[in-house]
């Protein structure tokens, strides 16, 4: 299968990139790059929820209804929900309207909470898993890892839902904790370039 693609401007890029307008400006500016913010990173596990059993292009074109119906996903303010909140995003069709899936964000709120008083915070929690780069294969080869199934375990036993070992794993690409960008992609030396950059939170205590 072809891992990377010519884009317009003559470039070599992920192929999937190629796949839906929406991917260009997230595959070049957002994939694959290091994220420290808590917030992101909370939207993005949440997100990937969402996307179970479906395509990442529903659910990025639908990205800011999300943020709308989620509170910007401040876990704070969420994990104050309650059933009138649940109903109220069942009738939101700006979103994907699920309840398992809306009831765990609420129910991931509270744990996160948790996550913050334990870690310090959640990416402190979440850098804690990231792979030795030596030891991955060959970018786009594998959708679930040794790291993401050890993530996905870690967040079950605290009490998340929704997160399975493959979840995990597109959350590791996305957030930058893989390098998943493949070989030949012009973005794969600048994330490269970014994780050198980037300081890894360190857990409290």
């Amino acid at each position: 299968m072809t891992k990377v693609i010519a884009g317009s401007d003559g470039q070599l890029r992920c192929a999937w990139s190629a796949s839906a307008p929406e991917f260009d400006a997230y595959h070049d500016r957002e994939w694959g790059y290091p994220v420290g913010d808590d917030i992101r990173l909370f939207e993005k596990i949440c997100l990937e929820s969402f996307q179970s059993g479906l395509s990442w292009r529903t659910i990025l074109t639908k990205r800011e209804n999300f943020r709308a119906a989620f509170c910007g996903f401040d876990w704070t303010q969420i994990a104050k929900f309650d059933e009138a909140d649940v109903a109220r995003l069942l009738q939101d069709a700006g979103i994907i309207r699920h309840r398992g899936k809306i009831e765990a964000v609420i129910n991931n709120a509270q744990r996160a909470q948790e996550l913050v008083a334990e870690a310090g915070s959640l990416a402190a929690f979440f850098w804690s898993f990231e792979p030795d780069p030596n030891t991955l294969p060959e970018p786009q080869s594998q959708s679930t890892s040794p790291a993401s199934v050890a993530l996905s375990k870690a967040l079950k036993k605290r009490g998340w839902k929704f997160v399975g070992p493959t979840t995990a794993f597109a959350f590791m690409q996305a957030m930058g904790l893989v390098n998943d960008h493949a070989t030949g992609c012009i973005c794969r030396q600048k994330a490269v370039e970014a994780r050198a950059a980037f300081q890894v939170p360190e857990a409290s205590g």
